[in-house]
C-alpha cells in the first residue's frame, strides 16, 4: 500500500465550467456572473474553443483550497446543466485532471496528450479578480 498523500499538497483548485452552443453559452455567462457576485475566485479567459487538455469552449474559475467548501456544493446545486471538472493543484497536472478530479454533470473527454507527463509546479490561484456582493 502507498503512503498517503498530504492535503497540503494541494496548492489551489480549478473549476472548469464547459460549454457547447449558443443555450450552453448564455447559461455559462449566467453562472460566470452569480460566481463572480458570491465568491472571491478568480475568473479565467472565456475561451469560445477548444483550449489544452478541453474539448470544447469553457471558462475557469480558479480558487483558494478554504473556498472549496462553499464553492463546490453551491456548484453542485447551481450548474444548469453545464458540465463542471474541479481539480486539485498539486506539483502532477496530468493525475490533478484524470485521477483526482471530481465531476458535476455529464463527464466529458480530455485530451491526456495535452497534459505534461512530468511534475510542474503546483499552479496558485492568483489574484482575485471578483467582487461578491451576495451571499453563497
Amino acid at each position: 500500500m502507498s503512503q498517503a498523500r498530504r492535503i497540503e499538497e494541494i496548492a489551489s483548485y480549478h473549476a472548469h465550467v464547459y460549454f457547447e452552443g449558443a443555450a450552453q453559452a448564455d447559461a455559462a455567462r449566467r453562472l460566470r456572473t452569480r460566481v463572480a457576485e458570491r465568491f472571491p475566485v478568480r475568473l479565467g479567459t472565456w475561451w469560445e474553443k477548444p483550449v489544452g487538455p478541453h474539448d470544447r469552449s469553457m471558462f475557469q474559475i480558479a480558487f483558494e483550497t478554504g473556498l472549496f467548501a462553499t464553492l463546490v456544493p453551491w456548484l453542485m446545486l447551481n450548474h444548469d446543466g453545464l458540465s463542471i471538472l474541479v481539480h486539485p493543484n498539486t506539483a502532477d497536472q496530468r493525475r490533478d485532471h484524470l485521477a483526482d478530479s471530481i465531476w458535476i454533470g455529464a463527464r466529458l473527454p480530455l485530451d491526456e496528450a495535452a497534459l505534461p507527463d512530468h511534475e510542474t509546479a503546483p499552479e496558485q490561484a492568483g489574484e482575485v479578480n471578483t467582487a461578491p456582493s451576495l451571499q453563497p
